[in-house]
């Protein structure tokens, strides 16, 4: 008989229920100073002291910065014991293509598809370019225009994840980026992967670096021998890569600071317990995946434990996901539909999947996720694999302010101002109001002399 999983449960009626919601919440979220024995050993190994994960990463990154391509290479031996001479760093032209030589018929379209839909969905949402006309002849416009090069990270510590490739170079492409260069760590599931380097070639991708971690991130930020540098780091990543990608921001603009990946579940009576057991066993396979329920459904409550056992012991990263589910997940038992709402929108989690029956008329009650999963039948796979907005989500919290990825994030914006000297002359008087009130005079004179200028011409001078 399977053991019972030792999940947390809460239940509403406790008096402490926002404590355990917000110690939830601080498990999952992204802080980079607590490391295990085991992380300490290794950072002993590498750095002779058991540096914390932010200590790490400024070590490295400031390596990189100094050292070049020499500090990659070291590091890529240290901690990912790969040892590449400089050569060895891209990946081939030939490695690629003999990758989707190798590559299934059946994965090849699957690709076609998916990436079918992400551009339909992409080029959907894209920013367009805007005109206002000016009063008195001119015109204001909003120009957007793609990045030149980004640099996109792709994991492959635990599995291969050519999902990450699609979701994260479609939205580039559709963007209109012409060079993207994506670092993978030298392993079986990164630059190393036939799925994943067939991927690349599939769209079209030739820059393709063998490096992990944080000195891949510091080696698109600041540039290496063999890798210029790039003008955006955007994709997931672990520890080390998170934190990198915030200590090098501003260097080179970055799309987010990611955390463990989380789902919180929405679910009634009417919610069928396999579903909803499936569900957040998909986000524990992560390990560490947050997996968290809120319901109405006392019965469903007490169900829940049981179920998830059964179907982990069944599945092959069974042992994994029960793991992330005892130490990140949480059942919550609450009183009615709204205060499932008001949970939910403060945990603000990367994935929300409202399950209930009446999924659709309550959409407008949640404010803060970073994407949102409608009805029992759409499962938060659909979105990881084949929906149309890429997977890469705000975590930990950070779905109140901060938003997926798109194609928008390759895209910068410029404001286009162009007056006729009618339009200027109706607009001095206003300008002059807040410029002399700031001291700013240049600012005055600079619009009078264009004003003085049309007088003499009404003149006739």
């Amino acid at each position: 008989m399977t053991d019972i999983l030792n999940i947390q449960r809460i239940d509403y009626r406790r008096d402490d229920l926002h404590a355990e919601v917000a110690a939830i919440r601080k498990r999952i979220g992204l802080r980079g100073d607590v490391v295990s024995e085991a992380g300490k050993q290794r950072t002993m190994e590498v750095f002779g002291q058991p540096l914390t994960p932010q200590q790490v990463v400024q070590t490295i990154c400031d390596a990189v910065r100094s050292d070049g391509i020499a500090a990659v290479l070291k590091y890529t031996e240290q901690i990912d014991k790969v040892k590449l001479d400089r050569d060895a760093l891209r990946v081939s032209a030939e490695q690629l293509e003999a990758a989707h030589r190798q590559a299934d018929d059946a994965f090849l379209q699957a690709l076609r598809a998916i990436r079918k839909n992400l551009v339909a969905f992409q080029q959907a949402i894209r920013h367009e370019d805007v005109s206002v006309e000016v009063t008195g002849g001119g015109l204001l416009q909003q120009r957007y225009r793609p990045l030149r090069r980004v640099g996109l990270c792709v994991p492959g510590g635990a599995a291969a994840y050519p999902s990450t490739v699609l979701m994260t170079a479609v939205p580039a492409q559709v963007a209109g980026v012409e060079q993207i260069a994506i670092v993978a760590p030298p392993t079986p599931f990164g630059s190393e992967n036939v799925d994943l380097l067939a991927t690349c070639h599939e769209l079209g991708i030739t820059e393709v670096y063998r490096a992990g971690g944080a000195q891949a991130v510091a080696a698109l930020a600041y540039g290496v021998d063999g890798l210029p540098a790039v003008d955006l780091i955007a994709g997931p990543g672990n520890l080390f890569v998170a934190l990198a990608k915030r200590y090098v921001f501003g260097e080179v603009a970055i799309d987010a600071i990611a955390g463990p990946s989380e789902v919180v579940v929405i679910a009634d009576a009417s919610t069928p317990r396999e579903f909803v057991a499936a569900d957040l066993i998909a986000q524990a396979e992560h390990a560490p995946g947050a997996s968290i329920l809120i319901t109405t459904c006392e019965e469903l409550w007490d169900a829940l434990p049981g179920e998830l056992s059964q179907m982990c012991s069944r599945l092959p990263r069974g042992a994994l996901a029960r793991e992330s589910l005892e130490e990140f997940g949480a059942l919550i038992l609450v009183p009615h539909a709204g205060a499932a709402a008001e949970l939910a929108n403060a945990i603000a989690p990367e994935h929300l999947q409202i399950a209930t029956v009446d999924a659709a008329a309550c959409l407008d009650d949640y404010h803060n996720a970073g994407a949102i999963f409608l009805g029992p039948y759409s499962p938060v796979a659909l979105g990881d694999y084949v929906a149309g907005p890429s997977h890469v989500l705000p975590t930990g919290g950070t779905a109140r302010f901060a938003s997926g990825l798109s194609a928008n994030d390759f895209l910068r914006s410029c404001g286009v101002i162009h007056f006729e000297q009618e339009a200027t002359a109706a607009a001095a008087p206003f300008l002059k109001q807040l410029a002399e009130r700031e001291g700013l005079t240049a600012h005055c004179l600079s619009v009078d002399v264009r004003c003085r200028k049309q007088d003499r011409s009404d003149d006739g001078q």
